[in-house]
């Protein structure tokens, strides 16, 4: 869980500099740089930089995908954060999201499906 929020919170990190130097400064797609094939987080950064701006348009343009599942990845994320910080401080006890491990499973590969269909589809011209 910190592992990738501290992913999530770089991500941001990155998309600002790349922002605030102009679009000169960010991390290239090894994929991309040596196939010309976009992966399916290419534009992420763009897209996030768009967000910063708040450019919706640009932002889905660079990635849909990226746009949906982080915000609703970050809000569970930051909810489990929020209870743990909490409890750590004695101060409250919020319920934590739960799910089973075959729910997860199937979530997982569900994403994992989601992502290599884009990877494919944005690639087709």
């Amino acid at each position: 869980m910190w592992g990738l929020s501290a992913v999530g919170v770089g991500g941001f990190a990155l998309a600002g500099i790349y922002q605030v130097s102009g679009g000169r400064i960010g991390i290239p797609c090894i994929l991309h740089a040596t196939t010309g094939l976009n992966c399916p987080l290419c534009g992420s950064t763009r897209m996030a930089a768009a967000l910063l701006r708040g450019d919706l348009d640009a932002a889905w343009h660079f990635n849909p995908v990226v746009l949906v599942l982080g915000p609703l990845v970050g809000v569970a994320l930051g909810y489990q954060v929020l209870a743990w910080s909490l409890e750590s401080l004695r101060l409250v006890r919020l319920p934590r999201l739960t799910i089973s491990p075959r729910a997860a499973d199937w979530l997982l590969k569900g994403v994992i499906a989601l992502l290599i269909v884009y990877g494919v589809a944005r690639n087709l011209h």
